[in-house]
C-alpha cells in the first residue's frame, strides 16, 4: 500500500532493520481475542455508547494493521473484522506476529485469564526465541492454595519460586512483582524475616488481607505488603532480574500509589545485590522512572503499553522517557496481551518515535549516524541482551 511504504520510507534505515527484543509481553489468545475489550486498559467504548477505536490507539491501529491483512489502511471496523474472521486465528496470529521484526520475546506467563499460546508457540510465529518471566504473586499463590501452613509459607515459597526458575522448558530470565496493583509501590526496603512472613501469611490465609475470594477453600486475593517484598527479595536472591509494573494499567490499580519514586528506599536496599531492577510502563511517570535509572546504577526503564495506548502521540513521550535515561538503560517493551495485532502496533509505534527522536537530534547536527545506529542497537536488542544474558 503506498501510505505503508511512505510511513516506512520515513523511518531510519537502522531503526527499520534492527530486530526488537520485546522484553516483557503476554501470551496470544488461542481464538484470537475480542477487538473492542482488548485494544486498550479500559473495559471497551460500548458502555458509553461508543467504541474503543474513538482513540489515538485505535486510529493508529485502524491505519497501521489493515495492510497485514491485505486490506487498505483505514479500512472500516466491520470489514477488518470480517477478513480477520475469514483468515483465522493462526493465520493472523502468524502474520502480526512475523511483521512485528522482533528478535525474542520474554514471556509473563502469570497472567492467564483464558487459554493463550505458549511461549513456544508464541516464539515459533514470531521466528524469535522466546523466554520466560515468573510472576511473583502467582508462586506465592500456589504455594497459599496447597494449604501449607502459615509458618512453612516462607521456605516453601522459596522452594516452589526455585523450582520455577529451573524448570525445564523456556529458560526464565527474570522474576515480576504487581505489587503497584495490589498494595502500591509504596513498600518498605528491609527484607522481612520468616517470622514476620509467617504472620502476613496467616492473615492472608485467614482471610484479613486481599480483595475478594480466591474460591474453593484457597486463600483471598493476595495483597499483604510484607509478602510482596518478601518475594521481592526471594527473587533478587536467585540473581535474576526483577521486574516491576509501574505506572499506567487497568482500573484495577490506583495510579496514584503507583510512582517508581515510592520504591526509592527499596532501590537503595537492593542495589548491594547487584541484581537489575526493570521498571515496565511507567506513563506518566516515565520522567520520574528515567531519573531513577539515572542515579541508581542498577535500575533500568521502558515505555511498555504506553507505547501502542498514545497512538501518533508515542513519538512525543518516547522523546520525555529518554531525557534522562542513560540510554544504555532504556529497553523496548510492548506489554502485549490477548490481541496479535498489539505486537505489530507497538513495535511500529516504537519504531517510528525512536526514528523521530534520531532523525531530531541529526538534523540539529548534534548526533552522527554512527551515534544513531549505537543508541538503536543498545534500546532496540542490545540493552535487553546484557540484562537478560541472552544469546546472541
Amino acid at each position: 500500500m503506498p501510505s505503508e511504504r511512505a510511513a516506512a520510507s520515513a523511518l531510519l534505515p537502522c531503526v527499520l532493520e534492527q530486530r526488537l527484543i520485546d522484553h516483557h509481553c503476554h501470551g496470544v489468545l488461542r481464538e484470537g481475542g475480542d477487538l473492542e475489550t482488548l485494544l486498550t486498559e479500559g473495559d471497551g467504548g460500548a458502555a458509553a455508547g461508543g467504541t474503543a477505536y474513538d482513540s489515538l490507539a485505535g486510529l493508529a491501529f485502524r491505519r497501521m494493521c489493515p495492510p497485514v491483512l491485505g486490506l487498505p489502511p483505514h479500512a472500516p471496523l466491520a470489514e477488518y473484522a470480517a477478513r480477520r474472521s475469514s483468515l483465522g486465528a493462526a493465520e493472523v496470529s502468524g502474520r502480526f506476529l512475523a511483521a512485528a521484526g522482533l528478535g525474542a520475546l520474554c514471556l509473563d506467563t502469570g497472567f492467564q485469564p483464558r487459554a493463550l499460546l505458549s511461549p513456544a508457540e508464541m516464539g515459533a510465529l514470531a521466528g524469535a526465541p522466546a523466554y520466560e518471566v515468573v510472576r511473583l504473586e502467582q508462586v506465592g499463590e500456589d504455594v497459599g492454595a496447597v494449604g501449607v501452613s502459615a509458618y512453612a509459607f516462607a521456605d516453601a515459597f522459596r522452594t516452589a519460586l526455585e523450582e520455577r526458575a529451573a524448570a525445564a522448558g523456556p529458560r526464565v530470565v527474570a522474576v515480576k512483582s504487581i505489587a503497584a496493583y495490589r498494595v502500591g509501590l509504596g513498600l518498605g526496603a528491609e527484607r522481612p524475616p520468616d517470622a514476620e512472613v509467617a504472620a502476613a501469611a496467616g492473615r492472608w490465609m485467614r482471610g484479613g488481607t486481599g480483595n475478594g475470594s480466591g474460591g474453593s477453600g484457597a486463600p483471598p486475593r493476595l495483597a499483604d505488603e510484607t509478602l510482596h517484598r518478601f518475594f521481592i527479595w526471594c527473587g533478587a536472591d536467585l540473581g535474576l532480574p526483577v521486574q516491576f509494573h509501574v505506572g499506567y494499567g487497568d482500573r484495577d490499580i490506583d495510579l496514584h500509589r503507583c510512582n517508581p519514586l515510592l520504591l526509592t528506599g527499596l532501590l537503595r536496599a537492593l542495589e548491594p545485590s547487584g541484581v537489575p531492577v526493570m521498571l515496565l510502563h511507567n506513563y506518566p511517570y516515565h520522567r520520574e522512572a528515567g531519573y531513577l535509572a539515572q542515579v541508581f546504577p542498577h535500575v533500568h526503564a521502558d515505555l511498555g503499553l504506553a507505547t501502542h495506548n498514545l497512538g501518533d502521540r508515542a513519538s512525543g513521550v518516547l522523546a520525555e522517557a529518554l531525557e534522562l535515561v542513560p540510554l544504555r538503560k532504556f529497553l523496548y517493551s510492548s506489554d502485549a496481551f490477548g490481541l496479535p495485532e498489539l505486537y505489530y502496533l507497538s513495535a511500529s509505534l516504537f519504531r517510528r518515535g525512536l526514528s523521530d527522536f534520531l532523525r531530531a537530534r541529526l538534523d540539529a547536527g548534534d548526533w552522527t549516524e554512527a551515534d544513531a545506529v549505537r543508541v538503536t542497537g543498545l534500546i532496540g536488542a542490545e540493552n535487553a541482551r546484557r540484562v537478560y544474558g541472552l544469546g546472541a
